[in-house]
Parts: C-alpha cells; structure tokens; sequence
C-alpha cells in the first residue's frame, strides 16, 4: 500500500491513501461491499451491512459498545461512501488501462488523531491490498514504525 497522504481543509483533515490494482473494479468493489471480506480488513466492522443508499453498517468497538454507520453514496463498482460516527470514509475506485486505481479517503477533525489513524488505515489497508490480490492475510507487525513514518511526513501538522 501505498503511504498515505494528510489533507487539510476547512478545518477538517482527510488522510487519503491509493493504489493501483491489476484486477477489475468489480473485483476491487467486491472486497470493500462483501461483509465477510469487510470484516477482514476494516476495524470494528460486523458481518451487518445492508449495501444501499442510506443502508446501515454495524461496528463492535470490542468493549461492548456498538454503534452505526450509513451509507450516503453507493455506485457499484466505482463509489462507497459512509459516515462513521463524525468521520467521512470515502471510496472510490476508477477503471485503468490495466485494472484499477483504488482510493480511500477518511475526514475526520481531530488533527492529534492524525499519526495514529494513519498508521491504522496503512495496516488495514495493506491487508485489503492482500484480500484483493488473493493472498493469505497476515497482519504485519509494523505499527509503531509506521507511526513513526507518519510522524515525520506529517511534522507541520499544526496541533
């Protein structure tokens, strides 16, 4: 996966990462709307998921609490776009010559937050890279590095 980037807009920040994909978005579609291949590469995600427009996704912090999302854009096999609590998830998928090009974008407004989601979304979305390749899924032990990667691309970050 490729390292994400940090955006900064009317006092909102959106950390976008993309990658380019030999396969279809249909193939790449598949694996952000299945629940079963959500589940294994998106954080608290549970198998509930009602896939339309103003469709439910359920999320289990693991402590007991859970809480909604919904889907506010869907066009299959390019567009899923959902609120989580007060962020943004935003993805997008556009045809290539030679497959596709993958972007995931999340807004949310807490600029502390930023190191830290980043590092989160590279681990989670180098296993979404894994599912929609076909590859065994393993969790890489890299996350106090890529904390510390995020720390120094996103050094300006005014806190």
């Amino acid at each position: 996966m490729n390292a994400g980037k940090l955006i900064q807009k009317n006092e909102r920040y959106t950390l976008q990462f993309e990658q380019e994909f030999l396969v279809s978005p249909q193939q790449v579609f598949e694996r952000i709307t299945n629940p079963v291949t959500f589940t294994q590469w998106y954080p608290f995600a549970t198998e509930e998921m009602d896939v339309k427009v103003g469709g439910k996704l359920k999320f289990d912090d693991g402590e007991g609490n859970i809480y909604e999302g919904e889907i506010i854009e869907l066009e299959a096999p390019y567009t899923f776009v959902f609120k989580e609590v007060d962020d943004l998830l935003d993805i997008r998928v556009t045809e290539q010559d030679n497959g596709c090009l993958f972007r995931f974008q999340n807004t949310f407004d807490d600029a502390s937050m930023a190191i830290s989601m980043a590092a989160g979304w590279h681990r989670c979305l180098e296993v979404f890279e894994q599912l929609v390749k076909g590859e065994q899924i393993e969790w890489k032990e890299n996350a106090e590095s890529l904390r510390q990667y995020y720390k120094r691309a996103f050094e300006n970050l005014s806190e």
